[in-house]
């Protein structure tokens, strides 16, 4: 699937009146007296009293401005020039804040950056300043590598000690399990199990309960369709004896943190509510393999809904054979890879080549990126695209142009 020149306009001259000159000059005092006018002149060549105050004025700030070029040369001189000040202020800096040697669990939270990160440090009482642990960060290069997760600091250690602590990444403390994009809840409580976290059960049961399960969602899926496409797909890190529902809890939790105030309004400025737009994403979450690819395919998908021309799309078809016979999907990993005549003719709510419009729900749970392709979609005409074999895809506009591509890509 430039400036102008002005012309003086003739013999007027431009800007200010300008006084006839008189050759030869007149001989001295043939022409009343110079300097100021009326009484009380300078007398002939003598300075006034201004003149004399402003040639003052003007030693004065000569003083002073040569002074402090030679303060400035000295101090920089001495130091390695005004980046060796820099350097000279940053490593004052550095220095712990304290004796105390008592461990502070310091937790980065996802996403942060190092400003964030050395503003929290700073009011902690872990570092002395936000800046030079900025400074710091930034000459080490190593800004991409602060992970998130826990870190034992102290007030003893000097704020390069805690840059080189956060490069190296998190102490673990808990158990952790990532959920991938992509998965369906089975797929994740089969991992969760795996940790030791959870049975697969306790989690699916959470989850096929829905809003009934009380878990804190900003906004609940519709009456009687599960939480499938609201656990949100991160890496998580849970403390040892927690349970299903503390790490459901975080999931979800975690999906309303992401899907932002913005995204949720972009959503509903392309007609979708957040239901629908996660139902859409996780399609596309599913049919993309390329990220570059996501927005287009959501505009297929969403020209194709306003046209009220049925989606099509094979991952609906996985979904709804595997939901028939989940003993067999076990085998084949959820997702049937070679889909039959028979399995496009399902009657399944969830089969988009028979049911128009969108399934009753999400499919899987979509990243991040599809969410925001969703919200955000390539403004296309196209209503098919084929994948090519090698992960990409071809768009088209019309069936015969499909159709040629079909038969171009799929003999």
């Amino acid at each position: 699937m430039g400036r102008r020149l002005l012309d003086s306009g003739g013999s007027g001259s431009a800007g200010r009146d300008q006084q006839a000159v008189r050759w030869p000059p007149r001989a001295s005092g043939a022409g009343g007296p110079r300097g100021r006018r009326g009484r009380g002149g300078d007398p002939s060549g003598v300075p006034g009293l201004a003149t004399i105050l402003k040639i003052i004025i003007a030693l004065v700030a000569l003083v002073i401005v040569v002074g402090a070029g030679l303060f400035a040369y000295r101090v920089f001189s001495g130091i390695g020039g005004i980046e060796g000040a820099v350097r000279t202020g940053v490593s004052q800096m550095d220095t712990p804040v304290s004796d105390d040697t008592t461990r502070v669990n310091y937790t980065v939270q996802s996403g942060r950056s190092a400003a964030q990160i050395g503003d929290e440090l700073q009011t902690l009482g872990l570092i002395r300043s936000s800046l030079a642990f900025r400074t710091i960060v930034k000459a080490r290069g190593v800004g991409n590598r602060i992970e998130a997760g826990n870190y034992q600091l102290s007030p003893s250690m000097t704020t390069n000690e805690i840059v080189a602590i956060l490069s190296k990444g998190a102490t673990r403390t808990g158990i952790i399990v990532t959920i991938p994009e992509g998965w369906r809840a089975e797929q994740a409580a089969q991992r969760v199990e795996a940790t030791g976290i959870a049975q697969t059960d306790e989690i699916l049961g959470l989850v096929r309960a829905g809003a009934g399960s009380a878990l804190p969602l900003i906004e609940q899926p519709p009456s009687g369709i599960s939480l499938e496409g609201y656990l949100f797909p991160d890496t998580y890190e849970v403390a040892k004896g927690a349970t299903a529902r503390t790490l459901t809890e975080m999931m979800v939790r975690q999906f309303d943190k992401a899907v932002s105030p913005k995204l949720r309004q972009q959503f509903t400025t392309n007609g979708l509510t957040l239901h629908q737009a996660v139902t859409v994403a996780s399609i596309v979450e599913r049919e993309a393999a390329i990220a570059a690819e996501q927005p287009i395919i959501a505009s297929v998908y969403l020209n194709r809904l306003r046209r009220n021309m049925p989606l099509q799309a094979d991952p609906t078809v996985q979904f709804a054979v595997a939901n028939a016979n989940m003993v067999e999907a076990l085998g084949y990993g959820f997702w049937k890879r070679e889909l039959t005549r028979d399995d496009l003719r399902n009657l399944s709510p969830y089969n988009t080549y028979v049911q128009r419009g969108l399934p009753p729900g999400p499919i899987c749970s979509p990243g991040l990126a599809a969410l925001e392709a969703v919200g955000n979609p390539a403004q296309t005409e196209f209503l098919f695209f084929v994948a090519k074999g090698d992960g990409s895809h071809v768009f088209s506009k019309t069936d015969t142009e499909h159709a040629a591509n079909v038969e171009r890509y799929r003999r």
